[in-house]
Order: C-alpha cells, then sequence, then structure tokens
C-alpha cells in the first residue's frame, strides 16, 4: 500500500464510469459478504480499525475491504456493480449520478476540515493580497476545487491569480523552493510547509463545510438484496463504533492506519486534526436536506464546479442519490 496519500491526486473531481475487470471475485455469489471498496484517505483507511477491532463482527456485518492503489478504478468498480459499496468524494459520485447509475449514498465518513488548504508566502496577508500571484495546484482536483470557493467566499475569481497546474507534490515543493506564491496542497504537504516556515493557510477546508465530503456509496444491487442490506446496516453501526474508538483511542487508531498505509503513526497523526469524522449526528444532519451543510444543500456548489470544468455532463437530483433509510434502521429509527 501507499506511503503516502498520493493516491489524492486522483481523488479528483471526476469519476471514470469504464467497466473494468478487476479479477477479484467480485461476481462470486457464493460468498455472501458486501465487498467494498476503499482507497487512502483517513476517513477510508479507518473501516480497517472497525475492521480489526471486530465491530463489524458485533454488530453481524460481513464485509470485505477490498483495497484500491488507484482512487478511480473503485469508483469505476462500484458504477459497473462490481463491488457493493465503495468510499468516495460526494463530488465524484455526481458524474455517475448524472448518467443515472444506480448508486446511493448510505452514510458520511467524514469531511476534510483542514487537510487541504491554500498555503501562501509570508508577504501575503489577505486575499487582496494574492491578487496577481502566482498559484500552483493540480487542475480539476480537490485542490481546484478548494481555491474556487476560496476565491467566491473573497470576491474573486481564477482570472485574478496566475494558475500554474503542477501535482500535488510538485506544487509544494515549487511553493517550498520559492518559484509560486502560493499552492494549494493538502497533508502531509500542509504540515511539511508549516513546519518549514515559509508559508502559512490563508484558506482551508475547514472554511468550507460540508463542500469536501467523504462517504460510503452503494450500489442498487446491494440495497435490494436484503442480506447485503443487512450488512451495510451493520457496517453503518460498525462506523459509529470507530468513530467513538478513534476519539477515544488516538494513538492505538494511528497505529492501525498508519499501518495500513505504510506510514509510521507519528507520520500520519497530521491526518487526524484535519479530519472531522463524522458520528451518528453528524450523519443525521448531512441527510437533512433543511441542514445548510447537507449533502442536498452543497450539492448545487459542488455540481456548479464540476459543470463549469465540463467534468459532469447534466443535472443531478441530490436527494434522489441519497438512501438514509439504511441509517434510520442503524440508528432504530
Amino acid at each position: 500500500m501507499q506511503s503516502n496519500l498520493s493516491s489524492r491526486v486522483l481523488r479528483t473531481l471526476t469519476g471514470s464510469l469504464l467497466c473494468i475487470s478487476l479479477g477479484l471475485g467480485l461476481a462470486n455469489p457464493a460468498r455472501a459478504e458486501v465487498k467494498v471498496g476503499l482507497s487512502d484517505w483517513p476517513g477510508w483507511v479507518a473501516w480497517y480499525v472497525a475492521e480489526q477491532k471486530g465491530f463489524f463482527k458485533k454488530h453481524g456485518a460481513k464485509v470485505k475491504l477490498v483495497w484500491f492503489p488507484n482512487y478511480t478504478d473503485s469508483i469505476a468498480a462500484l458504477s459497473a456493480g462490481q463491488l457493493d459499496a465503495n468510499a468516495q468524494t460526494w463530488s465524484d459520485t455526481m458524474t455517475p449520478l448524472a448518467k443515472n447509475v444506480d448508486v446511493k449514498v448510505v452514510l458520511v465518513n467524514d469531511n476534510s476540515a483542514g487537510n487541504d488548504a491554500l498555503m501562501v508566502i509570508p508577504g501575503i496577508k489577505s486575499f487582496a493580497d494574492l491578487k496577481g500571484k502566482s498559484v500552483a495546484l493540480e487542475q480539476y482536483s480537490v485542490s481546484h476545487f478548494v481555491l474556487a470557493t476560496a476565491l467566491a467566499k473573497n470576491g474573486m475569481k481564477f482570472s485574478d491569480v496566475k494558475l500554474v497546474n503542477l501535482a500535488a507534490g510538485d506544487a509544494a515543493a515549487a511553493f517550498l523552493a520559492g518559484r509560486v506564491d502560493a499552492a494549494v496542497v493538502w497533508n502531509p504537504w500542509i504540515s511539511k510547509i508549516e513546519t518549514s516556515g515559509k508559508g502559512r493557510a490563508l484558506f482551508t477546508s475547514k472554511d468550507m463545510p460540508g463542500l469536501v465530503a467523504d462517504l460510503l456509496v452503494a450500489h442498487g444491487k446491494a440495497l435490494n438484496d436484503k442480506t447485503k442490506r443487512a450488512d451495510l446496516v451493520g457496517m453503518i453501526r460498525a462506523w459509529f463504533d470507530t468513530e467513538a474508538f478513534i476519539r477515544a483511542n488516538p494513538a492505538e487508531s494511528l497505529q492501525i492506519m498508519s499501518k495500513v498505509v505504510g506510514m509510521k503513526p507519528d507520520e500520519y497523526k497530521v491526518f487526524l486534526p484535519g479530519t472531522r469524522f463524522f458520528n451518528a449526528a453528524d450523519n443525521t444532519a448531512a441527510v437533512n436536506a433543511g441542514n445548510a451543510q447537507s449533502l442536498v444543500a452543497v450539492g448545487p456548489t459542488v455540481h456548479r464546479f464540476l459543470s463549469e470544468n465540463k467534468l459532469v455532463d447534466g443535472p443531478v437530483n441530490y436527494a434522489k442519490g441519497i438512501d438514509s433509510s439504511l441509517l434510520a434502521d442503524a440508528l432504530g429509527k
């Protein structure tokens, strides 16, 4: 598995719908467990805490976690019905929804709450100072969306800055070398820039609550299968135990999660403060369309960015893309 969050380069605001053959035995009807795709992001790596602490077993959920080094492959696998569920973002779920692929959001694992940031040189004190300056980021990635949101919130447009399209690691390197005035990156590069003393965060994903949502998305075939649906409900209950465990036992959680991605606990711990893990109350709020930070409420903002960059074709019925009945069952409502 990867040694850092380099896979998040592919945690882009697009999603390939190619039907791929993964050779994972996903179509074996004799195996009853739900097969769930995971990629390198703290809110998703946390599912291994659920597995290793026995929370799936506790709630009677038969779950097979399937690791994807390439995040977009997992989106394609779910859309093709080769997975029962997948860990993916709200933004990446809109492309299949726009194409009427039968997938539904069933759980919010987390929101990025500081793990994505616009880093600036010390001389830039405000967004007014950013005007005309060079900003490195990976085009069409989460970083691109973060900058779009930051500029819009501060009355600016992309034309007010000079965009430099670089992969996240290269953007961070360019910033540290003094070749650009700002860079939009995610951890661990945020931490490295702050530690270097060469820059600070002017805007982070904590300033855009609800907009960078990481989810568990299920395929309609699994939702219509009584056994698999029950497993997914148990999986949701297991998640709430996992969230509580991570909060109460951060050191042990770090041991488990860092091992999954091939990092040391001290290296991996930078990701946890910037990840807002969602509990039961958070999930209830996230599926309440009346809540300003709910998936439905933030949907148009995310979709607008996707549409402007030709990353989604057609409208999305946000409410139809969410199945909150599993959450209700998991909470006994």
